[in-house]
């Protein structure tokens, strides 16, 4: 992996094995980012996404192994409330079916995924403040918790 910044924007070329949402942390550990969001495509080798279950407040994973495109990586990092960063992604990858050649299609909430080519991430940094998180009771889940709103 290699990263620069550029003005509000982190840059990172992640490369073969390198997992991606450990390697945004490791950025953002590095150059003490609270929080930002990040985008990115490359291709994978090994993905896990799931999918939330609110009736059981809990994820049903999907694994693939193979050749996986990444074609789309959004997520954020925030500072939890024990001021921990805490990434939340999603993405969606594209994958030939073995005896078609038929494209098809895994997404969902990234849990993680190993790079096997390479990974083009840009990460937004928010410089004036930072996103936190709190638990939401009516949801059952944590959310962004905004102070000192414009």
């Amino acid at each position: 992996m290699d990263y620069k910044k550029m003005g509000s924007r982190v840059y990172i070329r992640m490369d073969k094995g390198d997992e991606i949402l450990s390697c945004i942390r490791r950025v953002c550990c590095d150059m003490d980012i609270k929080s930002a969001t990040f985008q990115g495509i490359g291709a994978c080798d090994k993905v896990v996404v799931a999918t939330f279950i609110p009736e059981k407040q809990d994820f049903l994973r999907h694994e693939r192994n193979g050749m996986l495109e990444m074609i789309s990586l959004q997520g954020n990092v925030v500072t939890d409330v024990n001021g921990r960063l805490k990434e939340h992604a999603h993405g969606m990858f594209s994958y030939l079916l073995p005896n078609s050649g038929e494209i098809a299609y895994l997404g969902g909430h990234l849990q993680s995924a190993r790079i096997s080519y390479t990974g083009e991430i840009v990460l937004d940094v928010v410089e004036d403040g930072f996103i936190g998180q709190q638990f939401d009771a009516v949801t059952g889940i944590d959310v962004w918790k905004l102070e000192g709103k414009a």
